[in-house]
């Protein structure tokens, strides 16, 4: 029925309990062991019930258990430790404020994502794209980097995971009670709920905003589940990459559009805009939309300030990957929209297509973010290099390697993801400051100092810990498909506390290749049954719901997993979550990836082992590129591409099996008088020492700021200063160089190059320039020159700038530079011209250039 009137009842704790209440509205309890034991102790069997909750923990535990914890004095000491230890990280001189003290660069950047992964308890998330969005808000608020987090809130999240009998992946979706979640619902100015509004061709939609708070920062989520929608609208914000094209349409409009304008409906004006993933792109159109209204300028201009202060994220490596849409849904949904900005319809639409003037492609939401922003990075070194050759008809005159994508390689917040046994290991022997301040090297050297049997024996704990669990999980599993009692009961001899157990979870894709390690099923059984030295696989992740693919991956290792040979050896996890994943990436001995190269952007599960001392087993792809080394871990191949895609996965899958039968289970099983695996534990020290500074988001957040966010910020507020008046001479400029761009003229190049020029000396090559209308100021000259290859390319060239010199001569201005070869061979050089300017973040963005 309905109800005539709503209201919201409050946990009813003891005044003396009344800190938990704080903590628990605040998730930088997520990433405090400590206050996760806290809330744990309160009741344990509850605890687990509600989904490590502490809101819904504290809303529904009995009064006599409260009474109880009142009189408790060793857990009125721990919520005082916590609630001290929460107190000082909020008021703590922090990384931003100690770099950046002289510089007060006024940064306030806005963060972003269709999924946020911070908890389990707030189920907003699917995988990877999430969990780096919720790392970088936690290290975002560890290191002091002011940023607000902008998201969705789905009533259903992304879907619950259960296999049929046959082992087929179902879909259930179950509703979120956000009333006993973490977060708050925003009030406006006026003390009512807040509400912000986006237009669909079939009307005017509300959001209603909640508040998440993470440390220091703030995530605010948008949700059309309200009664101020009709039904049509209140489903928007249902599931989490749900529903056809044109829901993916209504969703990135109200992430974007809408959230930029509840930022401002609050009286946030952030610097700094950074869109994880193509799914936000809107925002920049409407932050365009609105500086034309608030300042009076041009679409032009205002595209100036808009593309200056945006950063893009792009996680994708295939262009199937990433949104596209038809241009009639473009102009059903932005028909006005094109009138408010003041273009036309082709114009509208060229932002979005890789060749502006071709009139059937799609809106790509990937070149819109590309198109306006100032930085665009991949998320690894060897996705940066995927991406320049994606996107390189964007910028037709530039060499593949001269595309403006950059690459900021992924990393993990070491605090989340690190088992409590480990996080008291090193604080015991590295010191707090270990995962307090991960990128300092010095200080993970010293894990060569931890002592073996310790490492070894908190490593045992985890691995027991994970074949409990997962006998567990077993059961229920089996329980809930109407298991015969008999199978259930076997659920508790599976897997061995002691053997070496590999870990594969992770979005079930086929390009993944989870069916990798059972090609050949024969030889896998003689490896997983050897009776001397055991080894069992543990598998877990989710398919989405259209990707048959997928599904058909999940069902084949299913029946595989049911060969009696396999039963207690292999065995696939139902509904893979942040939770499940801690027991994973805490508990197995090798992480196993196998992505077929180079379809894996980044990957940052590995990394999440890391921390645990867990060794890496992978394709050289994504992160692992750049991570791996003989000493920490074990690859898949040596970095090939093949054509034939059946052949690379023949070749992997047995180098799988060699690998594993001749180096992994040798060195595992290889025990001294002590029983300690030495060789193993040096892999794990050395996985420790090697990979925990690097692949971590305080260094990643720190790069992102340093590289990005303090040259965004600082340009926005010098291009919005004073009504915009640089913008307008900025924009103006831009038009100038524009109009007479095509009158430059490279008259002639000059040397001094001899008949045989010598190694390591110095030779002068002037360049004869006719400007035209331009001044040298308005120009970047290079000489770029280097060793030939068989066709006559330079491969690498050598840039150097060309200064001008002198006056004009015969109406043209001279630019010189000096070249000097360091290596014997045929050399060649050309010059170039490109406009520079001091508000131009790269040289490459106006997309002109002249070569000689």
């Amino acid at each position: 029925m309905k109800p005539a009137r709503t209201f919201y009842v409050s946990p009813s704790l003891p005044k003396a309990l009344f800190p938990l209440q704080e903590l628990a509205y605040n998730l930088r309890w997520s990433w405090s062991h400590e206050t996760i034991d806290l809330f744990r102790r309160t009741d344990r069997d509850l605890w687990d019930k509600v989904y490590q909750n502490p809101v819904k923990l504290l809303g529904t535990i009995k009064q006599e258990r409260l009474a109880e914890v009142e009189q408790d004095e060793s857990m009125i000491n721990q919520m005082v430790r916590c609630y001290d230890d929460f107190r000082q990280y909020m008021t703590d001189r922090t990384w931003f404020e100690t770099k950046y003290k002289d510089e007060n660069p006024n940064l306030s950047a806005a963060y972003f994502s269709m999924e946020f992964g911070i908890s389990e308890c707030l189920p907003v998330y699917s995988g990877g794209l999430g969990l780096l969005a919720g790392d970088h808000q936690k290290s975002a608020s560890d290191l002091g980097v002011p940023l607000i987090g902008i998201g969705l809130l789905y009533t259903e999240g992304y879907f619950t995971q259960y296999l049929n009998l046959d082992g087929w992946q179902q879909e259930k979706y179950l509703d979120n009670d956000f009333y006993t979640m973490p977060l708050t619902r925003v009030d406006g100015e006026d003390g009512k709920p807040l509400f912000v509004h986006v237009e669909y061709p079939d009307g005017w939609c509300s959001a209603a905003v909640w508040k998440v708070d993470i440390g220091r920062n703030i995530l605010y989520l948008l949700d059309t589940n309200v009664p101020e929608n009709p039904p049509a609208f209140r489903g928007i914000t249902a599931q989490l990459y749900g529903g056809d094209l044109d829901m993916r349409m209504r969703q990135e409009v109200l992430l974007g559009m809408g959230g930029i304008r509840m930022l401002f409906a609050m009286g946030h004006h952030p610097n700094v805009y950074h869109m994880n993933e193509g799914h936000s792109a809107f925002l920049a159109l409407e932050r365009i939309r609105m500086y034309m209204q608030e300042h009076g300028i041009s679409f032009a201009e205002a595209r100036s300030v808009v593309r200056a202060s945006n950063v893009f994220t792009t996680h994708t490596p295939v262009p199937a990957g990433i949104d596209v849409f038809p241009p009639d849904m473009m102009d059903r949904y932005f028909a006005n929209y094109y009138k408010s900005l003041g273009i036309t319809r082709d114009r509208f639409l060229a932002l979005g297509r890789k060749n502006a003037d071709d009139k059937n492609e799609g809106f790509c939401m990937a070149v819109l973010a590309t198109r306006l922003a100032a930085y665009i990075n991949g998320v690894s070194e060897l996705h940066g290099q995927v991406s320049r050759e994606m996107w390189r008809d964007i910028w037709p005159a530039l060499p593949l390697e001269e595309i403006p994508i950059t690459h900021v390689t992924n990393g993990v917040h070491l605090y989340s993801w690190a088992s409590k046994e480990m996080t008291d290991l090193l604080n015991r022997y590295l010191g707090p400051r270990a995962l307090r301040e991960p990128t300092n090297q010095e200080i993970w050297n010293r894990v060569d100092g931890l002592p073996a049997e310790e490492l070894w024996r908190t490593h045992e704990r985890r691995r027991e810990r994970l074949v409990a669990f997962a006998r567990k999980r077993l059961r229920q599993q089996l329980i809930s498909r109407g298991a015969p009692p008999v199978e259930v009961e076997r659920a508790n001899e599976v897997l061995n506390p002691e053997a070496l157990t590999i870990g594969f979870a992770r979005r079930f894709a086929t390009y993944k290749r989870a069916d990798l390690l059972f090609r050949d099923e024969d030889r896998l059984i003689r490896i997983l049954n050897d009776k001397e030295r055991p080894v069992q696989i543990i598998m877990a992740g989710k398919a989405h719901p259209r990707d048959s693919g997928g599904k058909d991956l999940i069902r084949k290792i299913i029946h595989t997993a049911q060969r009696p040979e396999l039963r207690n050896r292999v065995v696939f996890l139902e509904n893979y979550d942040i939770h499940m994943a801690r027991y994973l990436i805490q508990g197995v001995d090798v992480w196993l990836n196998t992505p077929r190269r180079p379809m894996e952007a980044s990957g940052t599960s590995g990394m999440k082992a890391c921390v645990n001392a867990v060794l890496n087993f992978s394709v050289l792809d994504g992160w692992w590129c750049e991570g791996y080394e003989t000493s920490n871990g074990w690859a898949i191949g040596h970095g090939e591409i093949y054509d034939d895609q059946e052949l690379q996965d023949q070749v992997e899958s047995d180098g799988i099996y060699e690998i594993l039968e001749h180096d992994i289970v040798p060195t595992y099983y290889d025990r001294g008088g002590d029983d300690l695996p030495r060789r193993w534990i040096e892999k794990m020290k050395s996985t420790l020492k090697t990979l925990c500074p690097v692949f971590n988001t305080d260094r990643m957040v720190k790069e992102y700021t340093n590289r990005f966010y303090i040259s965004c910020a600082q340009r926005h507020d010098s291009l919005t200063a004073d009504n915009c008046k640089l913008t307008r001479e900025f924009t103006a400029w831009k038009q100038f160089i524009r109009g007479n761009w095509d009158k430059l003229h490279i008259n002639n190049i000059e040397s001094q190059l001899p008949e045989q020029p010598l190694v390591n000396q110095q030779y002068q090559v002037t360049a004869q320039i006719d400007l035209a209308e331009l001044s040298s100021n308005d120009v970047l000259v290079e000489l770029l020159y280097g060793v030939l290859d068989t066709e006559g390319l330079i491969t690498e060239p050598v840039k150097l700038l060309m200064a001008p010199v002198g006056g004009k001569k015969k109406g043209a201005t001279q630019f010189t530079a000096a070249l000097t070869c360091e290596t014997s061979g045929r050399y060649g050089y050309t010059v170039r011209i490109m406009p520079t300017h001091p508000q131009l973040s790269d040289p490459f963005k106006m997309g002109l250039m002249h070569w000689a």
